[in-house]
């Protein structure tokens, strides 16, 4: 195993990558995927050294050495760990990913990517695969996803732009959910709140069926063929769209909820 002590900026190189896990409290992070070689690029560091770790594996690590996943809210205390980062590896390295308040950037990977953050946005663009993000309060924001994202939050806010997921789950308290969707034939896409209003867009031409229920909350189609049902403690819309086959599943308990029609932007 090779280890640095990163305390300045700082340019690195690595023989082959299989796995990244990278960790860091406050500042900017960008985790890309390239066909060059693994590198790592840091331009600031705060009061606190960053430790990388290249494991015989091929296992890259960069963290603070008394930062681990399971204490990530430990660090919403005062202390200057600011750092700006850049990694690059293969598009179908696993990434691990995780963030206090620092705001991340994590681009074209294809294969298994985790994302954790507390207060810090998150920006997934052209990611791909298996796809996990978990904040407290912090946004996120997808571009033209192909694959899976599972999404969970307390308040924070999820956006997804040009979607073609085959699944996506995400469930939030208080957070906004806004869907910009093309379903595949086969997606599928559930999505549930308590309280964060819900917005989905769907082409035009979408083959679908649609459930989409809430106790309180008020809820809207431009949809005609979908019909609706509005009751004490109960307001649904329900309904296939052309053919069926993708599925639509909308839960709110005091949120609106609003299915609009047209194409993608």
């Amino acid at each position: 195993m090779r280890e640095w002590t990163i305390d300045e900026p700082r340019q690195l190189t690595f023989d082959p990558v299989s796995l990244l896990n990278v960790r860091i409290v406050a500042g900017r992070l960008a985790v890309l995927a390239s066909d060059g070689p693994p590198a790592l690029e840091v331009t600031e560091v705060g009061d606190r050294p960053l430790l990388v770790t290249h494991d015989a594996d091929g296992a890259l690590t960069v963290t603070y050495e008394d930062l681990t996943w399971n204490n990530l809210l430990n660090w919403l205390r005062p202390g200057h760990r600011e750092s700006v980062l850049t990694l690059t590896v293969p598009k179908d390295c696993p990434v691990n990913a995780g963030v206090v308040s620092a705001s991340a950037v994590v681009a074209g990977f294809e294969g298994r990517t985790a994302v954790k953050s507390v207060s810090g946005e998150i920006v997934l663009d052209g990611v791909s695969g298996e796809v996990h993000a978990d904040t407290v309060s912090g946004a996120v924001e997808s571009r033209s996803l192909v694959g899976d994202l599972s999404f969970k939050s307390v308040s924070g806010d999820l956006t997804v732009a040009r979607g073609t997921p085959r699944r996506l789950k995400a469930t939030t308290v208080s957070g906004r959910i806004t869907a910009d969707l093309e379903l595949p034939p086969t997606g599928h896409v559930t999505l549930n709140s308590v309280s964060g209003e819900i917005v989905v867009r769907l082409p035009r031409t979408v083959e679908t069926d649609v459930a989409i229920r809430s106790a309180s909350g008020r809820v809207s189609t431009a949809f005609p063929e979908l019909g609706q049902v509005v009751q004490p403690g109960r307001k649904s819309v329900t309904g296939r769209i052309g053919g069926g086959m993708a599925s639509v599943s909308v839960t709110t308990v005091s949120a609106d909820v609003t299915l609009l029609k047209g194409d993608p932007s």
